[in-house]
C-alpha cells in the first residue's frame, strides 16, 4: 500500500513510520498480512494495534513485549512466522532529553530493563550516566514508557 498517495489525498504531510511491525514479522510482512486483527486479540500485552492502513503495529507506550508469541500463534497467514531466528531487530537509545544529562539522578530504564542492557555510570561531578549496551538490548520496550522524559527511542537497528 502506498501511503504516501493517502497522505496526499488526505492533505498530510508524507511521513515515513517508525512504528515497528509485531515481532518475527516476515520479510514479506505487508504481502502476507491479511489485516484481520487475529494478532491485535492474541497479544496479552495489548501492545500490538492496528495502525494506518488497517496492518498491526507495536505501541509501546503501552508496555512492553514479552516475547510469548502468542501473536504468531493466531497469525494465519504466516505473515508474522516464529521461524524467524530474531524477533525483530529493535534496540533502545537514548537521546539529550535525559533526565541524567540535565543532572537529576533518575534510573527508571534501568530499573525496568530485564535483560540488564542499561547501566549507568559514574562520572565526577554528574549524576550516573544511562549506556545501552546494544547487543544486550531486546527491544522490548519495557522502558520506553516509563521514561519520564520520553528520551528513550526503540529503533531498526541492522545487527
Amino acid at each position: 500500500m502506498d501511503v504516501s498517495r493517502r497522505n496526499l489525498l488526505r492533505g498530510r504531510r508524507p511521513q515515513t513510520s517508525t512504528t515497528p511491525a509485531p515481532p518475527w514479522s516476515a520479510e514479506d510482512f505487508f504481502t502476507r498480512c491479511t489485516r484481520c486483527g487475529d494478532c491485535v486479540s492474541a497479544c496479552p500485552s495489548q501492545i500490538i494495534q492496528l495502525g494506518s492502513g488497517g496492518f498491526p503495529t507495536i505501541d509501546f507506550s503501552r508496555g512492553e513485549c514479552t516475547f510469548c508469541a502468542d501473536c504468531t500463534t493466531a497469525c494465519h497467514s504466516k505473515a508474522l512466522d516464529l521461524d524467524r531466528c530474531t524477533p525483530w531487530h529493535l534496540r533502545a537509545s537514548i537521546d539529550d532529553r535525559c533526565l541524567a544529562q540535565h543532572g537529576v539522578d533518575c534510573r527508571i530504564c534501568g530499573e525496568s530493563c530485564d535483560a540488564k542492557a542499561i547501566h549507568f555510570e559514574l562520572a565526577i561531578g554528574k549524576v550516573a550516566q544511562p549506556k545501552i549496551q546494544t547487543e544486550q538490548c531486546t527491544g522490548c520496550g519495557a522502558c520506553f514508557a516509563l521514561c519520564p522524559s520520553q528520551s528513550i527511542q526503540i529503533r531498526e537497528c541492522l545487527v
